[in-house]
């Protein structure tokens, strides 16, 4: 744990960055799913997911500007790159619904996980609050799409 304001600034500027680029990703996947979507609910669902991942970014990306750091690069991950990749390669292929299902199951965790990383560092209390109400609409959409998932498999 830093001790030093500095080091404590750094922290928390790639505590969120990381849980950014996640997002980032996140937002290009679900879209991307979406539009591969068959059934208008879980292609509504997937497209309204990735406008609440692009404003979970953007109010992450405030919080940062408001502690001084003014410039957000935007990149995502390259597992995030791989994700959206095997999600169009399986569209593209005929996959199925439930394959994408699978897919957007897979790749959110690693959303989850950035969650989970920023939230062990010391971080300011507005912040940590912001993240946790994040974190718990994250949640409920991933168990959303666990439960398509099953609900397709069991059709099937």
């Amino acid at each position: 744990m830093p001790t030093t304001t500095e080091g404590k600034n750094q922290e928390f500027e790639a505590a969120l960055k990381a849980v950014i680029r996640t997002l980032e990703d996140g937002q290009k996947g679900m879209a991307q799913i979406g539009e591969q979507m068959k059934d208008k609910k879980l292609r509504r669902f997937f497209l309204a997911e990735s406008l609440k991942r692009a404003n979970f970014r953007g109010e992450l990306e405030n919080e940062l500007h408001r502690h001084g750091i003014a410039n957000v690069e935007e990149s995502g991950t390259v597992t995030g790159a791989l994700y959206r990749a095997w999600a169009g390669l399986k569209a593209s292929l005929g996959g199925s619904e439930q394959s994408l299902l699978a897919t957007a199951e897979e790749a959110d965790q690693e959303t989850v996980d950035a969650y989970k990383d920023a939230l062990d560092q010391e971080l300011p209390l507005p912040v940590r609050q912001l993240l946790v109400e994040q974190q718990t609409q994250i949640l409920s959409a991933r168990d959303y799409i666990r439960d398509s998932r099953t609900e397709l498999k069991a059709a099937s």
